[in-house]
């Protein structure tokens, strides 16, 4: 459940992550139909690189609310809970995990893609190994996968918050004041 104390930060990170992990699933299935990359097509790189910006920083804003929850958790103590409150924490836990999943897999398999990942086109990250197809597939397998259980996981906390909404619509509230 949405704890009284959520700052108005951590409320606005909440709806960026939404907005990108929308945004990273509608791009990816546009960049994937895009032609493969020749001297008449180059312009794949930018899409490709908008993608893994968005991916970077989204796992950086994941890793500030992971941090925020668990001070909070520290900070309250362990609570008596009923059992939606255990299913919306582990909701929430699935969500960071595999969101994190998801963000790292997707860098590795762009790691191991040979082709270059710069931050924001400010900060060229350094080359941390070279290209290898096997780890690539394996590492794009992987982000395909968490992806779609980061869809799964997500498509039940939305269920929760249309649950919520209809029967009891103080959280909702807590999430919209911004």
């Amino acid at each position: 459940m949405v704890d009284e104390n959520l700052s108005p930060i951590i409320v606005w990170l909440h709806w960026l992550v939404a907005a990108a992990v929308f945004f990273l699933f509608i791009s990816s299935w546009w960049m994937l139909g895009l032609p493969l990359p020749s001297d008449n097509f180059t312009y794949r790189e930018l899409p490709f690189q908008l993608h893994k910006n968005i991916g970077i920083t989204l796992m950086l804003f994941v890793v500030v609310m992971i941090g925020n929850r668990t001070f909070l958790k520290r900070k309250q103590g362990e609570l008596a809970r009923t059992r939606l409150e255990k299913l919306a924490e582990l909701d929430h836990l699935l969500t960071y995990l595999l969101l994190l999943v998801c963000c790292v897999s997707g860098y590795l398999s762009s790691s191991y893609s040979g082709w270059p990942t710069s931050f924001w086109w400010m900060l060229e990250f350094p080359a941390w190994t070279e290209e290898d197809d096997g780890l690539n597939i394996l590492f794009s397998d992987l982000h395909l996968w968490s992806c779609w259980a980061l869809l799964a996981v997500v498509s039940l906390h939305i269920a929760a918050v249309l649950y919520h909404a209809f029967s009891d619509a103080t959280n909702i509230r807590k999430m919209f004041r911004l």
